[in-house]
C-alpha cells in the first residue's frame, strides 16, 4: 500500500468524521460508511477533495469502488498511474 497516499487520504477524511469517531481509528480496512460513519454528503466532499489533492478525476461509476480506505487508495493509485 502506498503510505504517501494513505497519509494524505487520512488527512482528507479526518474533517468529515463525526464527533463520535476517533481519527486514529482510520485503518486501511475501515469502511467509510459502516466503520467511520461518514454520510453520503460528506462522501461527495471527500471525493472532491481527493480529486483536488491528487489532481485526478473520479468518474461517477467509480464512486462505489471507494467503499474502504484501502479500496480508495487503490483507485487513487490506479488513477495516478494512468495520468
Amino acid at each position: 500500500m502506498n503510505q504517501e497516499i494513505y497519509s494524505k487520504l487520512k488527512d482528507i477524511i479526518k474533517p468529515y468524521l463525526p464527533e463520535d469517531v476517533n481519527p486514529e481509528s482510520i485503518e486501511p480496512q475501515s469502511h467509510l460508511v459502516n466503520d467511520l460513519n461518514i454520510n453520503s454528503t460528506h462522501l461527495v466532499d471527500i471525493v472532491l477533495d481527493v480529486e483536488d489533492a491528487f489532481d485526478i478525476t473520479i468518474e461517477d461509476d467509480e464512486l462505489n469502488k471507494m467503499d474502504t480506505v484501502a479500496a480508495s487508495i487503490a483507485l487513487i493509485d490506479e488513477k495516478l498511474a494512468t495520468r
